[in-house]
């Protein structure tokens, strides 16, 4: 399985906040935002602080994809 943060994505368009406001609203890393940028898995605190200050839940901002080419479902 794979992570993807395009809802996040689409939710700061919508609010018009971009990746360097969220990074210091939330007080997460840059490293981490780039984790993000790149659909790579981050810790679980790091979401947390980006749903308490977008607040939403972590399904609002990520999802698992099915990986295609292992043939997961």
């Amino acid at each position: 399985m794979a992570i993807s943060y395009n809802k996040l994505w689409k939710l700061l368009i919508d609010r018009g906040l971009k990746k360097t406001e969220l990074v210091k609203l939330s007080g997460i890393t840059s490293n981490a935002m780039a984790k993000m940028g790149r659909n790579e898995s981050v810790q679980v605190d790091t979401l947390g602080k980006v749903c308490a200050v977008l607040g939403c839940n972590v399904d609002d901002i990520m999802e698992f994809v099915p990986d295609e080419a292992k043939g997961d479902k």
